[in-house]
């Protein structure tokens, strides 16, 4: 029996959403209430995209304050090393801290608009790997040691040296970074984040699941030994897979795109955009995946949908209403 029809395995697979700050002020309170409703679902972390040279850093920041004091749900800062100066990422990673925020996202970055891989578009830090050693040195600088309070003696405490531990977790690529040779440098730049202190990798989306489990494969053979969390994307309608296929270079995956193309309704194309991100994440499970990291777009229904699917949810959390995208 497998993950795909063995509930006892699939209810012990944790799972996590990708949310991004809100554009305007309308948008802020509909994006909590789609926190409010990813929270219910148990996720075992949120993450918040953070835009480049800093273009979202106090949206983001209100976003992870939000999930700190609203939930019981850690809440996941992604940074980049776009346009910041040592000073200026050190400065943004205690903020983070200050506010309560243990896990985060380290990025390389990619090009802001008007630029392109050729420019110089980086700043002090040029790899995502530098930017996690800076973490690991901000959280041991920010607390040096713990004190503690001694039970029966009033007013006496115990210091402590060891720190509460960040999850920094790091980007994966199965199917090869836009800039890689090979796939053995891929593996090689995940192996250089590790030795970095990296604990933890989520891939860039992909739409077949023998690319994720054959990365996987290769990377622990390599001596890869944290999680790689597989990224889904529920993907409701064709203008939003081109969208997608510009951004990430993917390879068109024909079987979607056909079904949505000739679909003519949205909640059809909804439909089809769940049911194939369910099997995928079946398949996943299925092929051992240490969980699964779906992408919501700000909008909770359509990521629930797809985690009622594989049996994820409890009967408390299960989506009640429709989005259309």
């Amino acid at each position: 029996m497998n993950a795909m029809t063995d509930p006892a395995r699939s209810a012990h697979i944790p799972f996590s959403f990708e949310l991004y700050p809100p554009r305007n002020d309308a948008a802020v309170t509909a994006l909590q209430a789609t926190i409010d409703h990813l929270a219910a679902a148990g996720p075992e972390f949120i993450s918040v995209t953070y835009g480049a040279s800093g273009s979202s850093r106090t949206s983001s920041l209100d976003v992870l304050r939000y999930i700190l004091h609203a939930t019981r749900i850690e809440p996941m800062a992604h940074l980049t090393c776009v346009g910041s100066s040592h000073d200026e990422a050190h400065a943004l990673v205690r903020e983070f801290l200050d506010a309560g925020v243990r896990h985060f996202l380290a990025l390389r970055g990619d090009p802001p608009l008007g630029f392109s891989e050729a420019d110089d578009f980086l700043g002090d830090l040029r790899s995502a790997g530098e930017l996690v050693q800076l973490i690991h040195r901000v959280q041991a600088e920010h607390e040096p040691y713990r004190e503690l309070l001694i039970p029966g003696l009033p007013g006496a405490r115990e210091v402590r040296t060891e720190r509460p531990k960040v999850r920094v977790a790091v980007a994966a690529f199965p199917n090869g970074h836009p800039r890689s040779r090979s796939t053995s440098q891929d593996i090689d730049t995940l192996l250089a984040k590790q030795a970095a202190g990296a604990n933890l990798a989520i891939t860039q989306l992909f739409f077949h699941a023998d690319h994720y489990l054959s990365f996987i494969q290769r990377a622990q053979e390599a001596g890869v030994e944290f999680p790689i969390l597989p990224g889904i994307m529920p993907v409701t309608s064709p203008g939003r897979l081109r969208r997608i296929l510009q951004l990430s270079g993917e390879e068109l995956p024909s079987e979607l795109s056909i079904q949505l193309e000739i679909e003519p309704t949205a909640q059809g194309q909804r439909d089809i955009g769940v049911a194939y991100a369910v099997e995928l994440a079946q398949k996943l499970i299925a092929g051992g995946a240490p969980g699964l990291h779906l992408y919501a777009f700000n909008q909770h229904q359509t990521v629930l949908s797809v985690l009622d699917g594989c049996g994820l949810l409890t009967s408390h959390a299960q989506p009640r209403e429709k989005e259309l995208a």
